[in-house]
């Protein structure tokens, strides 16, 4: 018997069936077997960190040097800096690579297709390095554009995929309407399509969060070059290990937090869809009915 016939809805089918006395205790096993596994491996890897002396003074202490301290702000705040240059430059090209894409021009057309194929096949490192070394661009332009270029191409196909799957009778409403195709997609299409992508933006946003860390190897001075810097020191007994616990959390928080607001997002959207009933008055006497 499915879920929902034990619960007297026979219109609705479902593709699984409540499991059992034998199955639930089955389940039973298995969690508890899958919980001691984890903590297995988790006191394994305490032990190898205990056992290498990666809890030592020694590697903990330069974390508590106001230089340190500064480096790894100053890192931070430069990876934040490009991510918001590359946020808002992928952005702008996503939309003019979309609106490329969808134009009845075909030169236009394929021109926009051609880069937005090409960036988007193209690994985001190659294009960083090839900014930064043969071009000879300083780190940070380069570490933006490449992140724009990819990004901005991947966000193009968002952009295009969202306005495409929009209602077919909305377009044709407007067009009835005497509006041209800019104001079609300006004013019609874009707002509608944009609910739908707003959490697929995010995600990829939440990628050139990530990607920003690429940039150490272009020598700029961001959070991973900071941490780079530590753990290199000698001095400090080559904390790689207490760097990595120290910057990790943080990147991690910083795309939850990316994360968090797309789905946020998507539930106020969903919220805010929901329109209460309106009260129509009634008709006064000198209201003009059709057809009278």
């Amino acid at each position: 018997m499915t879920a929902h016939a034990l619960h007297g809805d026979t219109r609705s089918t479902a593709l699984y069936d409540y499991p059992g006395p034998k199955a639930r205790r089955r389940h039973f096993y298995y969690g508890i077997l899958s919980t001691a596994l984890i903590l297995l491996l988790l006191g394994w890897l305490l032990y190898l960190l205990f056992d290498t002396e990666q809890f030592t003074a020694a590697k903990w202490s330069p974390f508590t040097y106001e230089g340190i301290q500064e480096l790894l702000l100053r890192g931070l705040g430069n990876t934040l800096k490009a991510f918001a240059y590359a946020s808002v430059f992928s952005l702008l090209l996503g939309a003019v690579l979309a609106a490329g894409r969808l134009s009845v021009h075909r030169p236009l057309r394929w021109i926009a297709t051609l880069c937005v194929e090409f960036f988007r096949a193209m690994p985001v490192l190659v294009m960083i390095f090839f900014i930064f070394v043969a071009l000879k661009v300083q780190p940070l332009p380069a570490l933006v554009a490449g992140l724009t270029l990819y990004n901005g191409s991947v966000l193009a196909e968002v952009f295009r995929t969202g306005i495409n799957a929009v209602d077919r009778g909305q377009r044709e409403a407007a067009y009835a309407l005497g509006m041209r195709k800019t104001q079609v997609t300006t004013y019609v299409l874009a707002p509608q399509a944009l609910r739908a992508m707003l959490p697929t933006i995010i995600s990829q946003l939440v990628v050139a969060l990530k990607d920003t860390s690429l940039g150490y190897l272009i020598t700029y001075e961001e959070f991973l070059h900071a941490g780079k810097l530590i753990a290199s020191n000698l001095d400090y007994d080559l904390p790689f290990i207490p760097v990595v616990m120290i910057i990790s959390p943080i990147y991690i928080g910083m795309c939850m937090l990316l994360s968090w607001f797309a789905t946020w997002v998507a539930r106020y959207e969903r919220h805010s869809l929901k329109t209460e009933a309106v009260t129509v008055a009634p008709a006064g006497e000198e209201t003009v009915l059709p057809g009278r």
